[in-house]
Formats: C-alpha cells, structure tokens, sequence
C-alpha cells in the first residue's frame, strides 16, 4: 500500500472515479467533489494494483478566533472501502494525514467534527476531542452547526503551533465560525 497525495484536480481519473463511488456506497445521495476555494487535496490509500483503498480530503481555511488568524487545515469525507474495513486502513490513512499536516508550516491546526463513535478512531491517529467545541459551518447567512437538531457530533483537532496548549484552550468549549460555503457545509 502507498499513500498517494495530490491536488483534487490532478487525482488521476480513474482513481476519481473509484474515490466518486465509494463516497456514493458511504453517503448515498451525496454530491462528489469539493469546493475549489478550500484548495482540496485528495490523499489516497492504493494498493499494489493501482485499487483505492481509502482515500480523504484535506480542506484548508484561514479562521479567525480569540483575536487571532489560523490557518486551519480539514479531514473530510473519510472513506474505506466496505470489503477492507476494520483491517486498519482507514486508520492508516488518517495518520498520514494528520503527519502530513504537521509537517506543513501553512497550517496552524487540524480542525473538523466526526459522528460521536467515531472519536476514538481520529483519536488513535493523534486526534484530540475539543469538550464544548461547536463548529459552524455553512455560511454566515445559512448556517449549519455541529450542535444543530439531528447532528450527533464531536470536534476533533491536532494543533502544530509555537503554543499548541494555549490554541487548544482557545478553541475548547467555544463555537468556531468556520463557514466553508455551501459545497463542504461542514468541512
């Protein structure tokens, strides 16, 4: 297996497509694609035959919060294929994202929510759990909160700054204005 990172636009197209159905088999009815203004980088999980494992994408965002602009970076629409879940690709995956992240000087931080019973998973590829932490997504006139009716979620995050204690302080327990537009409401 080989982790494959690259523009959205440069995924090679018949690697796209895979990554295209299985979003479809993950979240039916869900549009494909992300939106060109979080600059989307796919990373993709391929094995020996050239066949998409897992695969992610990596959204980026500059947010202001406590006075200050980060530059935050997302996991989102993080997908294993059904036949290979639970053997620890995912995870994998997951992991080399938050690595590649961190090694970035343009992001401040990893920031994005999952369903609750998914905590641990983030949490076990160096993930932390924000308490309280409500992201706002959508847009300033049609917003969509992580705390909103129906939503089940928690926020996860990886801070890579000169004071990750302090940053981390700063988004516990707040609500985080990320409006990314109507494409990835939520990430």
């Amino acid at each position: 297996m080989r982790v494959l990172t690259c523009p959205d636009s440069e995924v090679p197209a018949a690697l796209a497509r895979e990554v295209a159905a299985l979003e479809a088999e993950a979240w039916p009815g869900s549009t494909p694609g992300h939106d060109p203004a979080l600059t989307p980088r796919a990373m993709l999980l391929v094995d020996g035959a050239g066949a998409v494992a897992a695969a992610l994408a990596l959204l980026y965002k500059e947010v202001r919060l406590a006075g200050r602009t980060y530059r935050a970076a997302g996991l989102s629409a993080v997908v294993t294929r059904a036949a290979l879940r639970g053997q620890g690709f995912g995870g994998r995956l997951v992991a080399a994202a938050r690595a590649e992240l961190a090694a970035d000087p343009a992001v401040d931080l990893a920031l994005f929510s999952c369903d609750y019973p998914l905590a641990p998973f983030y949490e076990a590829a160096g993930f932390t759990a924000l308490p309280g932490t409500v992201l706002v997504g959508g847009t300033p006139e049609r917003p969509l909160a992580t705390d909103g009716q129906g939503f089940d979620k928690t926020v996860l995050a990886a801070f890579f700054t000169d004071d990750p204690d302090r940053d981390r302080a700063a988004f516990t327990g707040v609500r985080v204005p990320l409006h990314p537009g109507n494409t990835d409401r939520l990430w």
